[in-house]
């Protein structure tokens, strides 16, 4: 399993017709979380005309959005849509809108409020989170050079390592492959691996989906 979600907080702002709509995202992982966050964006721009938002969570996937205030359909739903079409969740984006005394019609607003929301898109940093397991790898200096070539074909990422009396590696592996790893590692060095597994967790792997 894998989720998609921003690494921290970004935004971008797009000016439209003398408006400004500054978009803002948060890695939030409930409703509470995200409702906090729009009301801190509303109480920070309080002059504003408009503070539009969408969020979704993996908590109860729950996704919700506002237009507060705009014409239906024209700015909650299409910052929501931008969210989903980059297979975002954990995440909240409030759209500030300082109208410039201009109206953008349906479509203006439509491509504004989605154009704003997909700049703070790719200002952000984007983390592929999959599924893992924590696992020890103890060994003699002898295995380390066969251990660690085999390593990369599985993909993961390795958080520590101690070269001290024996060589021992911190990985976070897979869960898909995390068996097949284990057996293989147990079979090249013919038993001679010490290796403890942990809790099931998420991690980022996105520079390692990169280089796939």
């Amino acid at each position: 399993m894998e989720y998609r979600t921003i690494a921290q907080a970004s935004a971008a702002t797009l000016t439209e017709k003398k408006s400004e709509f500054i978009a803002q995202l948060f890695p939030v992982k409930t409703s509470e979380e995200a409702i906090a966050c729009i009301e801190s964006v509303k109480k920070n721009h309080r002059k504003a005309r408009h503070n539009v938002y969408a969020y979704i969570v993996r908590d109860q996937n729950t996704s919700r959005y506002s237009d507060d205030g705009e014409p239906q359909g024209t700015a909650g739903m299409p910052v929501l849509d931008v969210l989903m079409k980059n297979q975002l969740t954990d995440i909240c984006c409030v759209v500030t809108r300082y109208f410039g005394g201009i109206l953008l019609g349906g479509g203006g607003l439509v491509r504004a409020y989605s154009g704003s929301t997909s700049l703070a898109v790719q200002e952000s940093k984007i983390m592929v989170m999959r599924e893992c397991v924590p696992v020890t790898l103890t060994m003699d200096y002898s295995l380390y050079g066969k251990v660690s070539y085999i390593l990369p074909q599985y993909g993961v990422l390795q958080t520590d390592s101690d070269f001290g009396n024996n060589v021992v590696l911190t990985l976070l592996v897979q869960s898909e492959t995390a068996e097949k790893l284990k057996a293989d590692l147990t079979d090249l060095t013919n038993g001679q691996i010490t290796i403890e597994t942990g809790e099931k967790q998420y991690a980022d792997f996105s520079e390692i989906v990169k280089d796939m």
